[in-house]
């Protein structure tokens, strides 16, 4: 049952639900299963089942300690009629690859895929483990994290919830979800800072003892619904089984037949994920890492060395626009057989020196991932191509994706069936899409959705809707330095 521990060496070992609630680990390492667990049943018995039966099977075998019921309640409620395609995640061929549509949940991201169901798996976990103190769900966003949250997190009793995002580093449509959001126990911040300072401020305040003593004895307890938390995690590995299984229904591929798993990628969950399914027995040839000009993965899958002394760059495809992969650590700690004192040792290095290198252990477990990147121009004209050979229309960053993708088969000839985590709709990025498609730009952000939708005939999702008519809830605008003190005064 105490299945989680971690990263940096910790002993202590904890049930799926108390990971949950603390979020992050006291040696400030995150929460990783400390073995992979087994499946009930084989990949080839999900065949013909929908997506909420695969994600029962596959959250409920991390989180053994969650009875049948409580993981049925946590997936009924999430993946429901909020979602706008009835299969959840639709699996669309298009050009030479088969799209996972993980965007048509409530706010148009892939966030939706995890977030519709963290609140539940939270507050079962805080029944399970008789918990009393409201918990605080503090979150860094580089978009689509906040918003996400926000929607899964309002107004659910015993919760509040506080998001920082920078300002200025997110696209139109992506601020104006979050600062339009309601719900009493919502609040939403922007910094004076990129993502990364956002994403650091979050994890010192979860560091900051003295701060979680005075909080504890106000009744409060701060928790992440960011990628460090094991809750946010693990439900994203099953859309990867799912989405092997469908390629198999459809006979695009034969049960026990390898894929190749392609994911634009920012803070390393989303990819991470997928090496989780691998475990459970999904059949990966290869891991493509796609980045943007912020290519400090791509670099340290190529060479070993993780450096994040380089330019800062602000691209169209602003999730990706971080230089601090938080969840890396996952992966260091798996490929060092779990060896907490090396990762800790290289987490230091990174917070003290800016840069590491790993060992000849770790890189040998780098084989599996092909890092590559691609910059502005390459995304839009990749979006135009797409849309004008296949009619296919897709966000900036699966435009990432998909590029990366056709410069890996060039160099590598590798025809093997590939999946590309296609993670959010266009219309978040309805400015970079409408001008690489080649529709007008207009003054007005939200006019231009209504001109895309028309040029198109693509839906404009439902939570994209009417967002110029609502009214603007939060407006702070803050330094990084006073995060501590505003999340402190709030609570």
């Amino acid at each position: 049952m105490e299945n989680f521990r971690s990263t940096r060496g910790s002993e202590r070992t904890l049930r799926g639900a108390q990971a949950v609630i603390q979020g992050i680990a006291e040696d400030k390492g995150l929460y990783v299963p400390a073995q992979f667990p087994k499946l009930p049943c084989s990949i080839e018995e999900l065949t013909g089942k929908t997506y909420q039966e695969i994600a029962k099977i596959v959250i409920g075998a991390f989180f053994n300690d969650f009875t049948e019921e409580e993981m049925a309640h946590c997936v009924d409620n999430a993946y429901d009629s909020k979602f706008e395609a009835k299969e959840i995640a639709p699996i669309v061929k298009a050009g030479d690859a088969y799209f996972l549509e993980l965007y048509h949940g409530k706010t148009a991201a892939f966030k939706d895929m995890a977030l519709s169901i963290l609140p539940y798996l939270l507050t079962t976990s805080l029944k399970k483990e008789k918990e009393d103190k409201k918990i605080c769900i503090l979150t860094a966003t580089s978009g689509d994290t906040g918003k996400a949250a926000l929607e899964g997190f309002a107004n659910v009793e015993g919760t509040e919830i506080i998001v920082f995002y920078p300002n200025k580093g997110v696209s139109t449509v992506q601020e104006r979800q979050m600062v339009t959001q309601e719900g009493d126990n919502t609040h939403v911040f922007a910094i004076e800072g990129n993502f990364d300072d956002a994403q650091t401020g979050v994890k010192k305040i979860f560091n900051n003892d003295a701060l979680a003593e005075r909080l504890a004895a106000k009744g409060v307890k701060l928790s992440s619904a960011n990628s460090i938390n094991i809750g946010r995690l693990v439900p994203q590995v099953a859309y990867y089984v799912y989405s092997y299984v469908k390629l198999v229904e459809e006979g695009a591929i034969k049960m026990g037949d390898k894929i190749n798993i392609v994911v634009p990628t920012g803070n390393f969950g989303n990819i991470l994920a997928g090496y989780y399914a691998k475990q459970l027995g999904v059949q990966v040839n290869k891991f493509i890492c796609a980045s943007n000009e912020n290519k400090v993965l791509t670099d340290f899958i190529n060479t070993g060395v993780y450096d994040i002394r380089r330019d800062f760059y602000l691209t169209n495809s602003p999730s990706m626009d971080i230089l601090i992969s938080s969840n890396l650590e996952r992966l260091l700690y798996h490929l060092s057989d779990g060896n907490g004192a090396e990762v800790k040792e290289l987490m230091d290095k990174l917070e003290s020196e800016k840069i590491y290198s790993v060992s000849e252990h770790i890189k040998e477990g780098l084989k599996d991932f092909y890092g590559g990147y691609a910059d502005q121009k390459a995304t839009n004209e990749t979006i135009g191509r797409m849309y004008k050979e296949n009619g296919y229309l897709m966000d900036t960053h699966t435009a990432v994706a998909y590029k990366v993708y056709e410069d890996y088969r060039e160099a590598t000839g590798d025809e093997t069936v590939t999946v590309i985590a296609s993670t959010a709709s266009a219309y978040k990025f309805a400015e970079s899409v409408a001008a690489a498609i080649g529709v007008p730009a207009e003054e007005d952000c939200f006019k231009l959705l209504e001109k895309l939708e028309e040029t198109t005939g693509v839906s404009i999702p439902k939570g994209l809707q009417n967002l110029d008519k609502k009214e603007i809830r939060h407006k702070g605008v803050i330094e990084v330095a006073d995060m501590p003190t505003t999340v402190e005064d709030l609570l």
